[in-house]
Parts: C-alpha cells; sequence; structure tokens
C-alpha cells in the first residue's frame, strides 16, 4: 500500500510534484474525455438543441454540485495535515467523518437538485426549445451526486496520503462504462440527453464503489469500519474553517459564470451550443492546469503538518513554473486547432464561429487562471482558506457582474463578455500574490492542534 504513496515530506521536491501532478491531471483529463463523448454523442446524434440542453446545464449543475463538493478540499487538507504529522489516530477519524459527511449530505443535494433545476434554468434565460431537454437532463444527474460526493470525498483522503494513482484506475474502469452506455442509449435507444445522464450517473455508482472497496482495505491506514461510521465534531469543524470558504469559493465562481452564460443566452441556441463546445475544449486546459492546484495544497498542507514551512516558497515557484507550462503550451494546442476542435461537437456553422470567440480568448490566457489557482491551493494548504474566498468575491463574482451591468450592457457581443474572464484573473492572481507574502510571515501561528 506504500509503494503507492509519494513521500511528499522527503526527497526530491521537482520530481515528486511531476509525481503527483500527472495522475491528477490524467484522471481530470480523463474525466473530460468521458464527459466529451458525451458531448460529442449528443451533438452529432441528436443535433444542436440537444447540445445546447446539456450545455446550458454546465454552469448551473456546477454551482450545486460545489455546494457540497467543495468540502473536499477541507478533508483533502486536513487528512493530508495529520498524515504528514503521522498522527493515524486523527487520520483515521478524518476518513470516517468524510465517508459520513459525503452520505450525509449527498441525499438533500440531490433532492434540493431536482427540486430547484428547472425554474433555475428558466431564470437564465433558457430558451423554449431548450429547456425541456436541459431540466430532464439536471433531475437525472442529480439523482446520481450522493454517488459523485462519495467518490470525491474518498479521492481527497487517497490523495492526502499521496495516493494520486488509484483514483485514476477508478475513474478509468467507471468512465470506460460511461462511453459504452453512452453509445448504446443515445445510438441505438435513441434517448438523447437522457441517455447521457443515466450513462453518467451509472459511471459515478461503479466509481463510488471501487472507492469504498478501497478504503476498506484492512492493510491501509484508513481502514473503513462501516461500524465506525460517525462525525467527529471536532474534525468537522476543521474541516469545515478549510472546506467552506473553499465551496463558497467555488459557488463564487459558478455563480459568475452563470451570470455569464445567462448572457450568452441571450444570442440564441446556436450560441449556447458554441459557448458550450468551447467551454469542452478549455476545460481540458483548466483541468491541466488544476492537477498543479491540487498539488500545490497537498505539499503545502504535508509539508506544513511536518513542521518542515521553509519549503512553502519551492513548492509555489515549482508549481508556478509547471502550470505556466502547462497552460501556454495547451492553450498553444487549442488555438492552432480551433475550428477542428469545435466541429467534433458540431457541425452547425453558426454555432462554430460563435465558439471560436469564446475558445480563442480563454485558451490564449487562461494560464493567468492556473497562477490563481495555484496560490489559492498553498494559501489552503497554509490553513488559510477565508481570505482567498474573500478575494474571489470581489475580484471575480463582484467584477464580472459589474462588467456584465456595464461594458456588456453598453457593447452586446460575445467578445467583450467573454473578455471579462481574463481580465478578472488579472486583478486576482496579482492580490493573491501581495497576500501571500504576508501570511508567510505568521505561517508558523497555523497549527492542527
Amino acid at each position: 500500500m506504500m509503494r503507492r504513496n509519494i513521500d511528499i515530506v522527503n526527497g526530491s521536491m521537482p520530481k515528486k510534484l511531476i509525481s503527483f501532478a500527472m495522475p491528477v491531471m490524467l484522471t481530470g483529463i480523463l474525466q473530460l474525455l468521458f464527459n466529451t463523448c458525451d458531448m460529442i454523442i449528443v451533438g452529432q446524434f441528436s443535433g444542436s438543441d440537444a447540445l445546447a440542453a446539456v450545455g446550458a446545464t454546465t454552469y448551473l449543475v456546477n454551482l450545486l454540485i460545489n455546494a457540497f463538493l467543495g468540502l473536499s478540499v477541507g478533508v483533502n487538507v486536513v487528512a493530508a495535515l495529520y498524515f504528514g504529522a503521522r498522527d493515524h489516530e486523527n487520520f483515521q477519524k478524518t476518513v470516517h467523518t468524510a465517508v459520513t459527511l459525503s452520505l450525509v449530505c449527498g441525499i438533500p443535494l440531490a433532492i434540493l437538485g431536482i427540486i430547484v433545476c428547472r425554474p433555475c434554468l428558466a431564470a437564465m434565460n433558457t430558451p423554449s426549445n431548450v429547456l425541456d431537454g436541459a431540466t430532464l437532463y439536471m433531475r437525472i444527474l442529480f439523482s446520481g451526486i450522493p454517488f459523485l460526493l462519495l467518490y470525491n470525498f474518498g479521492a481527497a483522503i487517497l490523495r492526502a496520503q499521496g495516493n494520486t494513482r488509484q483514483p485514476l484506475l477508478f475513474l478509468t474502469m467507471s468512465g470506460i462504462i460511461n462511453v459504452v452506455l453512452n453509445i448504446i442509449l443515445v445510438t441505438v435507444f435513441h434517448l438523447s440527453v437522457a441517455g447521457v445522464a443515466i450513462a453518467t450517473v451509472t459511471s459515478q455508482f461503479v466509481s463510488a464503489l471501487l472507492i469504498l472497496h478501497c478504503l476498506r482495505d484492512p492493510k491501509s491506514l484508513y481502514c473503513l469500519d462501516f461500524r465506525k461510521l460517525r462525525i467527529s465534531f471536532v474534525l468537522l469543524k476543521k474541516i469545515f474553517s478549510i472546506g467552506i470558504p473553499a465551496t463558497v469559493n467555488s459557488m463564487l465562481f459558478n455563480i459568475s459564470n452563470t451570470q455569464i452564460q445567462s448572457s450568452v443566452n441571450i444570442f440564441g441556441s446556436a450560441a449556447i451550443a458554441g459557448s458550450a463546445a468551447a467551454g469542452c475544449i478549455d476545460n481540458f486546459i483548466y483541468t491541466s492546469m488544476n492537477a498543479m492546484h491540487q498539488t500545490s495544497v497537498n505539499f503545502t498542507a504535508q509539508n506544513v503538518g511536518a513542521g518542515q514551512n521553509h519549503k512553502i516558497s519551492k513548492i509555489l515557484y515549482l508549481c508556478l513554473l509547471y502550470v505556466t507550462i502547462i497552460g501556454v503550451g495547451a492553450g498553444a494546442i487549442a488555438l492552432l486547432f480551433n475550428r477542428q476542435l469545435l466541429m467534433l461537437y458540431t457541425r452547425d456553422i453558426a454555432a462554430i464561429e460563435h465558439g471560436l470567440v469564446r475558445l480563442n480568448i480563454i485558451a490564449s490566457t487562461y494560464f493567468l487562471c492556473g497562477y490563481m489557482e495555484v496560490i489559492t491551493g498553498v494559501l489552503r494548504g497554509m490553513g488559510y482558506s477565508v481570505f482567498p474566498t474573500l478575494v474571489s468575491c470581489v475580484c471575480i463574482c463582484g467584477f464580472r457582474l459589474a462588467w456584465i451591468m456595464t461594458v456588456f450592457k453598453a457593447t452586446p457581443s460575445l467578445f467583450i463578455l467573454f473578455i471579462a474572464y481574463p481580465v478578472s484573473w488579472i486583478i486576482t492572481t496579482l492580490i493573491l500574490f501581495v497576500f501571500y507574502f504576508i501570511f508567510k510571515r505568521k505561517q508558523n501561528k497555523f497549527s492542527i492542534k
């Protein structure tokens, strides 16, 4: 079991950062590939309206899911701190608290999503020809939220030990099931958006079973025992202190993105489909960079737990270097093959032209978002989770809303709308950099006791 774990605290930092990040990156990319298959299959076999129905739900689904999924960041940090400190008793308590929490939160979130999805979609100016399909897709998708939370909480526990390979293996297995079911349900049974949603929920159920089987390994440090499933309120407080600000941070991002999606919806179903297709492509860039965010969280937290605070600056600068290489490289590929990539999702010329507007702006500047994510990860690993949330509230959500109400309202075009993204990343990154150096001086005040 220990051979699966990377020793984060000792040894060569550059090599181990890459060894940790690569499986995380591949996990995210594979997940996106499977989701991309959803979009490609529904777009090619069910038409642009079906593609728009799936695409119109993206930000709203993320908003509701991240209401609880952000807590997995708290689980990750607390588990990594105790693992780095070699406090095995509290590490095991964290495992049982996290699994119990995922089960307690999953069912209410599923019910909430099923109830509110249609009025929320209507409030987002979703066109009438898309609304019914989008509502059906969301309701089926939310029935699988308990499985999604269980997998993500379990994967956070594994990553906290330096084990990033098994989550990759589990996702690969469940993703293959997703793709096969997509092909069967959409092309054979002609279930369109419902088939895509059913395939996704089924794959999430499989991944949850696999992660539970792994956590119950009696030879492992976590050794999940169903008889010990309970919430430690002392540890829950620690998880919440990191996880709730991370949750709010994710929700703020998605609130601002939901506002942008509402503005995209004004331009009609072709713009929605094109933006959704471009969003799928630029998600590959984000997911690749986000691997460095998760790496920065885990390496910082374990080293803080082990009392090696002097390594934090090195972790930050190496992660910034790697995220630059990833963001610029992946962005260049997306720009070079922009039209060909969009044609994988739709053959609608109008949708492709709309998608090019978004893709060209985001792909060329996405590395700036990577900087913001890495600095946020280091701050969370140090135990400072509230401040990045406050910065996001003002510089991401607040700024983009103000942009839509002023600049976009004065000149309503997709170009003006999407340029809000890189501007907000620049502002946020600069502020986070300044306060990182302030918090770095206070790092010795942070304790897990």
